[in-house]
């Protein structure tokens, strides 16, 4: 598997567009234009086809932790992050609570699921 195969899969996974994963990698400080991105998306035989080398890939792997983990001064939770999707990208600098809000917080006797009442139709 390429490094191509491997950021294409990575984008679809992530329902990442070319500006989302622009500002991923502008996150490490790297920069690329949405021409170059796009090379690295077409096919094998298309003329305008580029090999996505190591450094690129790197980037964009260090890049998406800081953008799902956040920094050691400004942690985030990736969950919330992946849930809110990939449209605030721009309000990564912003401050995320310590406790995560889509945990839900149970009490005792506190239960979603009613309890099934199964009926015995045949003979034991």
């Amino acid at each position: 598997m390429s490094n191509n195969d491997v950021f294409k899969k990575l984008r679809v996974a992530l329902m990442l567009r070319d500006n989302d994963i622009i500002d991923v990698l502008k996150l490490v400080d790297f920069k690329i234009s949405k021409s170059e991105l796009s090379a690295f998306f077409r096919k094998d035989d298309h003329p305008n086809y580029r090999e996505c080398g190591d450094q690129v890939l790197r980037n964009f792997l260090n890049g998406l932790v800081l953008h799902l983990r956040g920094t050691k001064e400004n942690p985030k939770y990736p969950g919330e992050v992946l849930i809110k999707g990939p449209a605030d990208l721009k309000n990564d600098t912003d401050s995320i609570e310590k406790k995560p809000s889509f945990k839900k917080q149970f009490t005792k006797g506190d239960s979603d699921i009613s309890p099934v009442k199964y009926k015995n139709k045949g003979k034991r």
